[in-house]
C-alpha cells in the first residue's frame, strides 16, 4: 500500500489503468503527480482523486512522445514537494500490425512512448529518489512482452524492451534502497479492449483461464502492493496479471 504522505507519479493517468492506479493511491493519502495528454480528462481524474482522499494533485499535460518534456516535468516535481516516493510507467502506446507491414515512423513513435520515455523517467526519477535513500518505481508492461502474439510484433518488442530495463535497473538501484519491478496485464476490461469488435474481444475471453477479463483496479491494487511498505524487499520482478490467459 501506499504509505500516507508519499509523493507518487502516475503517468498516463486519464483512463484505464492509470486512473485506477491514481484512485487507489489517492486512497491511500498519497501525494499525487498525475501525467496524461488529454488534460481535460487528466482535470476530471485529480478531482476524483481529491474526492478519494489524495492528500493534494498536481495534473500535468504531457506529451511522452516528445521527451523534451520530461526533464521540466521531474523539475516542477522537484520544485512542488522537494521528494519523490514512486513512479508509475503506465503511459504507453498500442501498435497492431503484421510485421510486414510495420512502417518506420511506426516503430519512432512506440519506441518513442512505450521504451524512450519510460526509460527517461526512470533516471530522473532514480536522481529524485537517491536523495531520499529509497523509492519504488513501477512499470507496466505486458504478456505480450512475455509471450508475443501474432500482430503484435513491435508493441510486444516495445513491452520487452521495458522488461529488461526492469530487470537491469532493479540491480542497478538496489543498493540506493530503490525498488524496481514491472506489473505484466494480460486482458484489462478498458476502453481500449471494449472497443474490440465483438468476435475478436470473445476469442480473447475464451483464451483466459478464468473466463473473464480482469479490471483496471485489480491491477491497481498490485501496483499498490509494489508501491508501498509491504513490499520492501521485492525488487527485480515482473509480475503477471492474467488470469491465467494462454497466447
Amino acid at each position: 500500500m501506499a504509505t500516507d504522505g508519499t509523493v507518487i507519479i502516475v503517468t498516463g493517468a486519464s483512463r484505464g489503468i492509470g486512473r485506477a492506479i491514481a484512485l487507489d493511491s489517492a486512497a491511500r493519502g498519497a501525494h499525487l503527480v498525475l501525467a496524461a495528454r488529454d488534460s481535460a480528462s487528466l482535470d476530471d481524474v485529480a478531482s476524483e482523486c481529491l474526492r478519494a482522499g489524495a492528500a493534494d494533485v498536481h495534473g500535468v499535460a504531457l506529451d511522452l512522445s516528445n521527451s523534451d518534456g520530461i526533464a521540466p516535468f521531474f523539475q516542477q516535481v522537484f520544485a512542488r514537494h522537494g521528494r519523490l516516493d514512486g513512479l508509475v510507467n503506465n503511459a504507453g502506446v498500442l501498435h497492431e500490425g503484421l510485421l510486414g507491414m510495420i512502417r518506420p515512423e511506426d516503430i519512432d513513435r512506440v519506441l518513442a512512448v512505450n521504451v524512450k520515455a519510460p526509460l527517461m523517467a526512470m533516471q530522473y526519477a532514480a536522481r529524485l529518489m537517491t536523495r531520499g535513500g529509497a523509492g519504488s518505481i513501477v512499470n507496466l508492461v505486458s504478456i505480450m512482452g512475455t509471450r508475443g502474439a501474432a500482430g503484435l510484433s513491435l508493441y510486444s518488442a516495445s513491452k520487452a524492451a521495458m522488461v529488461g530495463a526492469t530487470l537491469s535497473a532493479a540491480k542497478e538501484l538496489a543498493p540506493r534502497g530503490i525498488r524496481v519491478n514491472a506489473i505484466a496485464p494480460g486482458f484489462i476490461d478498458t476502453d481500449m479492449t471494449r472497443d474490440m469488435p465483438e468476435a475478436a474481444h470473445a476469442a480473447r475471453v475464451a483464451s483466459i483461464g478464468m473466463g473473464r477479463a480482469g479490471t483496471p483496479e485489480e491491477v491497481a491494487r498490485l501496483a499498490g502492493f509494489l508501491l508501498g511498505p509491504d513490499s520492501t524487499y521485492v525488487s527485480g520482478q515482473v509480475i503477471g496479471i492474467d488470469g491465467q490467459m494462454v497466447v
